[in-house]
């Protein structure tokens, strides 16, 4: 995932849903992480795709103090 550069990328870890938006980078749904390796494995890529959306933000020179954010477009599951 590369954080704020698309409307098009997102990534699952377990039952967390992280979609990529050139203005925002959203999660949704939930995410154990258990002490064993799959919970190692899962933590890893959650810390994976947070440092690069910090690195992201850190780098930027021209943050504003807040953003408004758009709403997102509901699209019709076409598979049902």
């Amino acid at each position: 995932l590369q954080p704020f550069q698309n409307e098009s990328q997102s990534v699952s870890i377990g039952e967390l849903t992280i979609e990529n938006r050139v203005d925002q980078v959203e999660l949704y749904g939930s995410l154990a992480i258990t002490r064993d390796k799959t919970g190692l494995q899962r933590a890893r890529e959650l810390k994976a795709v947070l440092d690069a959306t910090l690195a992201q933000l850190e780098a930027a020179t021209d943050l504003p103090e807040q953003i408004e954010l758009r709403p997102t477009d509901n699209v019709d599951n076409p598979f049902k």
